[in-house]
C-alpha cells in the first residue's frame, strides 16, 4: 500500500469510526420494495444507516426487521426516530425529521425521548440534540453529520460562488421532466460544474464525508471513462434532467435543507406515521455489530438481506472477511432468500469466485446465486 492509499484510508475509517456519517438513507426504497418483494412472512436482515429504509420497510408489514450497523451513532438515530414515533405527535415528529428544525426539542428530548434510548444512544444525543434547533446557516438537523456538513457547503457554493440559488429552485419546482430538461441548461451545467467542484469531488476526503471509500473509488475507476468525478458530475446530470424531481425527496433535502409534506419519505407521511405508531415499528430489532458478527450469531432463518454497498470495501481490505460474511448468509438463509446490494462499480467481479459450504460440499458462489439482471438494469435506471 503506497501513503497515498494509506493516508485515503486512515482518513475514510477516521470519519467513520468518529462521526455520524448518514443523516438520511440514500437508497431508495420505492426500488428495494419491488426487487425485495417484502411479506408477512419475511424476516429481513439490513444494515441501519440513518434508519429511514428501515422504517419504510416496516410499512409492508414483514415478520421481523434486523436493523444491524457497526457505527452506534447510526443506530441511535434509528433510535431517536423510533422513539420519537412512540412518543410525539406527528407535528413535532415531522418538525424534527422533516423540517430538520424543532425549536423545543431538548425539552421534548429530556420529557419524552431520552427514556426510551438505550444508553449508548443517550450518550450520543445528550451531546447533540441541539443539532435539531440551531439557528443561523446551519438551521437544520439535515447539516450536520459528515454528509450533512458536504451538504452544507455544496448549498454555500451554489448561493455564494455560483450564484444559482434561484435556477435550482425553479428545477425544484418544476412539475414535469420536460420542464426540467428546459431548466437545466449547459449554461446552467457549466455554472454549476466549475473546475474548483470537479476539482473538490475527486478528493478521498471529500468522498470520505460521503461514505465512500478508497475502495469503492478504485471499483468506480476501473469501470467507468472520466473516473469519479466525472461519474459523480454525470449522475447530477442524470438526476436533473432525465429522472423527475417532483417527487425526488433525496435532492429536494440537501438541496434546502428540508422535506416538504408531498416530497419526503414514507414514515414522515401522516398516515404512514400513524401506522407505524399503532404497531408497525415493534417489528424493528436494532444491533450494534458488523455484519458478519450479527450473522454469526444468529440462529433465526432469515428471508431477506439487504447488504447496501458496504462489500465494495470489503472486497478491497478484507477478502477473507467477505467470503465469511458470504458463508454465514448461507448459512442462516431461507429457502429461496432474496439478496440486494449496491456497487460504486460498473460489474462486481468479487462475488461469483467465492466459495462456501452448501449442503455438504464446497460450492462457487456464482453458482448458488441467480441474478435478476433485467430488473436491476430497469430499476437502477430509476435511481
Amino acid at each position: 500500500m503506497g501513503l497515498g492509499q494509506w493516508l485515503s484510508r486512515h482518513c475514510f475509517d477516521w470519519v467513520h469510526g468518529h462521526n455520524l456519517v448518514y443523516n438520511t438513507c440514500w437508497e431508495d426504497p420505492r426500488l428495494d420494495r419491488q426487487a425485495l418483494r417484502l411479506g408477512p412472512d419475511d424476516h429481513v436482515a439490513v444494515i441501519t444507516s440513518a434508519g429511514c429504509n428501515v422504517l419504510d420497510y416496516a410499512l409492508d408489514q414483514p415478520r421481523r426487521i434486523d436493523a444491524i450497523d457497526v457505527n452506534y451513532r447510526q443506530n441511535a438515530l434509528l433510535e431517536l426516530k423510533i422513539a420519537g414515533i412512540r412518543a410525539l405527535e406527528f407535528e413535532t415528529f415531522f418538525a424534527m425529521f422533516g423540517r430538520g428544525y424543532c425549536p423545543e426539542v431538548r425539552w421534548r428530548y429530556q420529557q419524552s425521548l431520552r427514556p426510551l434510548l438505550s444508553p449508548s444512544a443517550r450518550r450520543f444525543w445528550d451531546r447533540h440534540i441541539d443539532w435539531f434547533a440551531r439557528r443561523g446557516l446551519r438551521s437544520s438537523f439535515y447539516y450536520f453529520g459528515t454528509a450533512g456538513a458536504l451538504a452544507w457547503w455544496i448549498n454555500v457554493y451554489i448561493d455564494i460562488r455560483a450564484r444559482l440559488r434561484e435556477a435550482i429552485t425553479r428545477l425544484l419546482e418544476a412539475r414535469s421532466l420536460a420542464e426540467q430538461q428546459q431548466l437545466y441548461t449547459p449554461a446552467l451545467h457549466a455554472a454549476f460544474w466549475s473546475g474548483l467542484l470537479r476539482w473538490i469531488a475527486g478528493r478521498d476526503l471529500t468522498l470520505a464525508f460521503l461514505g465512500v471509500p478508497p475502495s469503492q473509488r478504485r471499483q468506480v475507476e476501473t469501470t467507468y471513462p472520466g473516473g469519479i468525478a466525472r461519474f459523480i458530475e454525470d449522475r447530477i446530470t442524470a438526476v436533473f434532467s432525465r429522472i423527475p424531481l417532483q417527487d425526488n425527496y433525496f435532492w429536494r433535502l440537501y438541496l434546502t435543507g428540508k422535506y416538504s409534506a408531498d416530497c419526503c419519505p414514507e414514515y414522515l407521511k401522516r398516515e404512514n406515521f400513524l401506522r407505524l405508531k399503532a404497531g408497525l415499528v415493534d417489528c424493528i430489532h436494532i444491533h450494534t455489530d458488523s455484519f458478519l458478527g450479527f450473522l454469526e450469531r444468529s440462529r433465526q432463518r432469515i428471508s431477506r438481506f439487504v447488504l447496501l454497498d458496504h462489500m465494495d470495501w470489503l472486497s478491497a481490505h478484507s477478502l477473507a472477511t467477505l467470503q465469511r460474511q458470504w458463508q454465514a448468509l448461507v448459512n442462516r438463509a431461507a429457502p429461496g432468500a432474496r439478496v440486494l446490494w449496491r456497487s460504486g462499480g460498473l460489474r462486481v467481479d468479487y462475488v461469483n469466485p467465492l466459495h462456501v459450504r452448501f449442503a455438504g460440499r464446497s460450492r462457487r458462489l456464482g453458482d448458488l446465486l441467480r441474478y435478476d439482471y433485467d430488473l436491476a438494469q430497469r430499476l437502477h435506471s430509476q435511481d
